[in-house]
C-alpha cells in the first residue's frame, strides 16, 4: 500500500494541484487508515477493502476525535478511494454508501470595527518590525486574505500604484485582490523604511520577513496578533482568520453583495460565503439588544 500512497501523493500534487498543507494532511490520514486496515483486518491491497472496514475505521476514531475532525478524515478517505477507482486499482468506490458525521455548526468569531482599530493602535511604528506589523494587519484585514496567502506574497505580486495584489489561493489558484488606501500607505512605509533593515544584506523574494530576514511564519504572525489583541484588551479570541471573518462581515454589513464577496474571498462555492450572512444577522441582533431601551425588559403576559 505504501507505493500506492506515494502515487496518491503525486496525484494530489500534480493533477489536483492541492496545497502543500492539504497534501501532507491527506497523506497522513491515509497512512493512518492503511495502518489500521493492516493491523486489525490484515488488509494489504486496495481491492480487499470493503465498506465494513471503512466503517470500522471511522468507529475507531469516535473516542478521541471531534465530528469535524472525523469528517475531514473521511474526506481524505473518499479522495483516496476515488483515486483508486480512476487508477483501476478497484472496481468500485466503497465509500459512496458511507454517510459523513453530522458536524455541529459554530459561527466564527468576529471583531467589531472598534476592536480592529484598537489592535492597530497598539503597533509601534517607530521601529522596523512595527512598520512591518502595521502593513501585515492592514493588508490581511483590508483585503480579507487567508494567512497562507498573506505570508506567501512576493515582492513581484504587489502593485501599489494600481492598488492590487496577486495572491495564490487554495489549489495554487491566483486571484487579483484590491488593496485599501491605508494598506497602500502602510506597505509603502514598510517597503521603503523597514524591509531592507530586516534583510540586513540578505536576499528574499517574500514581502513579509521576520527578524532574521526570512519569510515570516504562521506561528510568528499568530503570536504577534495574540500579543497585540491582549494589549488592546480585546476579549474576543483573535487569530489571523478572525481578521478575515471580520473583513467579510463588515463588508456585508455595509451593503456588499454575496457574489462580489465570494470573489474577494476566493471561495469556489457561494455556500461557503453565505455563513457571513448568518454572522451579520447575529451581530445585528446583538447590537439591537444592546441599543434598544426596551429590548432587554422582562416580557409580561398581556
Amino acid at each position: 500500500m505504501k507505493y500506492i500512497i506515494k502515487d496518491y501523493e503525486l496525484y494530489l500534487k500534480k493533477e489536483k494541484g492541492s496545497s502543500p498543507n492539504t497534501v501532507s494532511s491527506y497523506v497522513r490520514d491515509i497512512e493512518q487508515y492503511a495502518f489500521f486496515l493492516e493491523k486489525y483486518h490484515q488488509i494489504t491491497k486496495p481491492d480487499q477493502i470493503e465498506k465494513k472496514h471503512v466503517d470500522a475505521f471511522m468507529r475507531s476514531l469516535k473516542r478521541d476525535m471531534t465530528t469535524k475532525s472525523m469528517a475531514r478524515k473521511l474526506t481524505a478517505i473518499r479522495s483516496f478511494h476515488h483515486f483508486l477507482l480512476i487508477e483501476k486499482e478497484v472496481d468500485g468506490d466503497v465509500t459512496k454508501a458511507i454517510q459523513s458525521p453530522k458536524i455541529e455548526k459554530h459561527l466564527p468569531q468576529v471583531l467589531s470595527v472598534d476592536e480592529v482599530m484598537a489592535i492597530l493602535k497598539q503597533v509601534d511604528v517607530t521601529k522596523p518590525l512595527g512598520l512591518r506589523n502595521l502593513a501585515l494587519l492592514e493588508l490581511i484585514y483590508g483585503s480579507g486574505l487567508r494567512v497562507s496567502e498573506l505570508l506567501d506574497i512576493e515582492m513581484s505580486d504587489i502593485h501599489l500604484n494600481q492598488g492590487y495584489v496577486i495572491v495564490k489561493g487554495k489549489g495554487e489558484k491566483e486571484r487579483m485582490v484590491p488593496i485599501s488606501d491605508p494598506s497602500v500607505v502602510a506597505l509603502r512605509n514598510y517597503i521603503i523604511k523597514a524591509r531592507d533593515q530586516l534583510l540586513e544584506g540578505k536576499k528574499s523574494s517574500y514581502l513579509f520577513l521576520n527578524q532574521q530576514g526570512e519569510r515570516l511564519s504562521r506561528q510568528g504572525f499568530f503570536k504577534l496578533l495574540k500579543k497585540l489583541a491582549q494589549e488592546a484588551s480585546v476579549q474576543t479570541e483573535c487569530s489571523p482568520h478572525t481578521l478575515r471573518h471580520s473583513f467579510a462581515t463588515h463588508l456585508l454589513e455595509n451593503g456588499m453583495d454575496l457574489r462580489t464577496l465570494q470573489s474577494l474571498l476566493g471561495h469556489e462555492d457561494i455556500s461557503t460565503t453565505q455563513i457571513y450572512t448568518h454572522i451579520s444577522q447575529k451581530r445585528i441582533k446583538e447590537i439591537y439588544q444592546q441599543a434598544h431601551p426596551r429590548a432587554k425588559e422582562d416580557k409580561h403576559d398581556i
